[in-house]
């Protein structure tokens, strides 16, 4: 497995919590992101799309059932696994975490071995990431990573070079977004120097090739692939 594919979404009102599983996460190799509330968790759920979040249960502001419920409502967070990790080990507390659509329970204090090896077993039900498909299909587009081809209603499309490799990302997780940062950083590299100006330029490109609006401007933060 490698983890460093997985994002992992921590949720509790605790900031030493936050810190010591963190911690523990992240020196396994996994991407952790944190959140002290419930709220703020759901507006960083629909832009990070995490493969799994750990979710307190008595927060303020919005609590763990009311999160969760929210959670599932997401059409780009259907494959997200959302696991309750509270202190609250009574049984009908677990069944009501259950019926909120959640997919397990952990209780805590837990070692921090024993909840790296549950996480573990919670990620292995996700099947692998399409990722490494050459050929993969988002919204009405057919991207061929082998062929550097775009098909749009049976049409091959022809971009530019960082204009394909642009697309792929986005397109690779509909709904995800992407910062401006982490785009430089993945289709640039240490190639040149660039500005983020240039991520717009090749933005609009690609927007008047392909003639789709399925690029949406995230504004102050990135790009973002609507598949609908």
């Amino acid at each position: 497995m490698d983890k460093s594919k997985y994002t992992i979404l921590l949720v509790d009102d605790e900031e030493d919590i936050l810190d010591f599983v963190g911690y523990n996460l992240r020196k396994e190799g996994f991407t952790v992101i944190t959140s002290l509330n419930g709220r703020d968790a759901l507006q960083i759920a629909k832009r990070e799309i995490p493969q799994l979040v750990l979710l307190d249960l008595m927060m303020p502001e919005m609590d763990g059932i009311e999160t969760c419920q929210e959670l599932k409502r997401y059409p780009e967070l259907k494959d997200t696994i959302i696991v309750f990790f509270t202190a609250r080990s009574e049984d009908f507390t677990q069944i009501l975490g259950l019926d909120a659509g959640a997919d397990d329970y952990i209780t805590k204090p837990i070692k921090p071995s024993v909840l790296v090896s549950k996480v573990n077993s919670l990620l292995r039900r996700i099947p692998v990431v399409e990722e490494e498909s050459m050929v993969f299909q988002a919204g009405d587009i057919i991207i061929d990573r082998e062929k550097y081809v775009v098909i749009i209603d049976g049409k091959e499309i022809q971009l530019a070079r960082k204009e394909f490799e642009l697309l792929s990302i986005l397109a690779s997780k509909p709904g995800r977004v992407f910062t401006r940062e982490e785009i430089l950083n993945r289709v640039w590299d240490d190639d040149v120097v660039v500005g983020e100006r240039t991520i717009d330029v090749h933005i609009r490109k690609i927007r008047e090739k392909t003639a789709t609006d399925h690029i949406k401007t995230i504004k102050g933060v990135g790009y973002k692939f609507d598949s609908r």
